[in-house]
């Protein structure tokens, strides 16, 4: 026999085991965006349009066998109301991994914050911040791994 509390946990251990395989999943899709923007950053360098590196991006990613959507809306709801504000998100990877590309100066306290924003709203876990303005691409200083601990 099998009480509501050990259905429960039952179905708070299926979820948490899920949500772990996701951000494994997750993991390894980052893996393939850093190798990829490496290669964009490689190629074309610093001091080009954001709209270039996601292009760029866009097609190595799917180069490497991936599922990319650019440009995609997040919708805000607000209690019974959905608007449609024109929020972006640049890059979407296998449903699953958010790209937010810049080409600026240095990565500010707002562009970490925006990001977590589109993850909190699109109810996504992992998202990448990545600033191809620098003469070199470096883990945790030009590309940011940002989890969302909202979800």
């Amino acid at each position: 026999m099998v009480f509501r509390a050990d259905v429960t946990q039952m179905f708070c251990a299926d979820f948490t085991q899920k949500k772990l395989v996701n951000l494994m999943e997750a993991n390894e899709i980052t893996y393939l965006i850093r190798g990829a923007a490496f290669r964009v950053h490689t190629a074309l360098g610093p001091g080009l349009l954001e709209s270039v590196y996601e292009a760029a991006l866009k097609y190595e990613l799917q180069r490497d066998g991936l599922r990319v959507r650019n440009q995609v809306g997040i919708p805000i709801i607000y209690g019974e109301i959905k608007f449609d504000l024109g929020f972006r998100l640049d890059l979407l990877v296998e449903e699953q991994v958010i790209v937010e590309i810049k080409s600026i100066e240095t990565l500010n306290d707002v562009h970490f914050k925006q990001l977590m924003t589109y993850l909190r709203l699109s109810n996504k876990q992992l998202g990448l911040l990545i600033n191809f303005n620098t003469n070199r691409l470096e883990d945790k200083i030009s590309i940011k791994r940002i989890i969302n601990s909202f979800s």
